[in-house]
């Protein structure tokens, strides 16, 4: 039975996201096509390989089966094309999920250097919290993620470190005398505090670091990502805790300033996301692997 490859490569990617649309969108074609293409390799196997269902697509017995070969193929292809140089023929689509700290930390300038040298793939960025994010790729919604830890992790994902970064307490300029001196951990309290709310993973971190010193740490204003905290510091609503690299630009031009605190605060990390032992696309590993060189 001679059946031409680039069916198996289309079936791999619609297998792959559970959606014709979505694997159009990775190939770089038009959702008829890649129908038309299932409907003949159906045809040529004889055997019904999807059920077409409201949300998407699921598999037979039949296309689990035949998947399980094809995306071990693909896989080993797509790795020789990527180790030998070669680039993706087509442009591809790649669909991450970011955080706001991870953006503006690691992932803007890393993908402005990726899109020069890879200008034909396109990449749509699902900005939201952290849990909100972990759902999307643990449902498949995206190809991976790039969020700030820590951060509660199923089983089903794997992570692996990009970036590393530490935190400062900063206010705005009402607090300036206080950037002449130290404060205690138990000091804190007496001033209002600015931060992410209850649920979030910086929430726990910071109610766990400072419960170690006997101190019951609640945000008198909470926000629910991390770079509203900043706005809110410069217009002296309360002091807080931000990555020293977003408010650097603040701090030399004088709308903040950092308060010394004589504790090592938590370290925090920039880590990029996946589900174990899901294949990707070309162009969503050749992104994965892009970053992960980047850091």
């Amino acid at each position: 039975m001679d059946i031409n490859f680039e069916y198996y490569k289309i079936f791999y990617y619609v297998a792959r996201y559970g959606n014709i649309t979505r694997a159009a969108e990775a190939l770089g074609s038009n959702q008829p096509n890649v129908t038309r293409v299932m409907k003949l390799l159906e045809s040529q196997l004889g055997c019904r390989l999807l059920v077409r269902e409201a949300r998407g697509i699921s598999l037979t017995e039949e296309g689990k089966h035949l998947y399980s070969h094809v995306e071990a193929a693909c896989g080993h292809l797509f790795t020789a094309q990527e180790e030998i140089g070669g680039k993706p023929e087509r442009g591809g689509t790649v669909k991450i999920g970011a955080t706001e700290t991870a953006l503006h930390l690691f992932l803007l300038d890393a993908l402005r250097d990726f899109k020069r040298e890879y200008p034909a793939v396109r990449i749509k960025i699902h900005n939201h919290t952290t849990p909100e994010i972990i759902r999307q790729l643990v449902s498949g919604k995206l190809d991976f993620a790039v969020v700030t830890a820590p951060f509660g992790m199923p089983d089903a994902l794997r992570s692996e470190e990009l970036l590393e970064f530490e935190d400062i307490l900063a206010g705005g300029t009402a607090y300036r005398d206080l950037s002449k001196t130290e404060l205690k951990p138990g000091d804190i309290k007496e001033y209002p505090l600015v931060g992410l709310g209850e649920g979030t993973a910086t929430y726990d971190m910071y109610k766990a670091f400072f419960a170690e010193y006997g101190i019951d740490l609640e945000p008198d204003m909470e926000v629910a990502t991390s770079d509203l905290i900043l706005p809110l510091i410069e217009n002296n609503l309360g002091i807080g805790f931000i990555p020293e690299k977003l408010a650097r630009v603040s701090l030399r031009e004088r709308r903040s300033v950092q308060i010394l605190i004589n504790c090592d605060l938590p370290k925090r990390s920039i880590q990029i996301v996946s589900v174990r032992g899901q294949g990707k696309s070309g162009a969503a590993e050749l992104l994965y692997k892009y970053l992960k060189k980047e850091h």
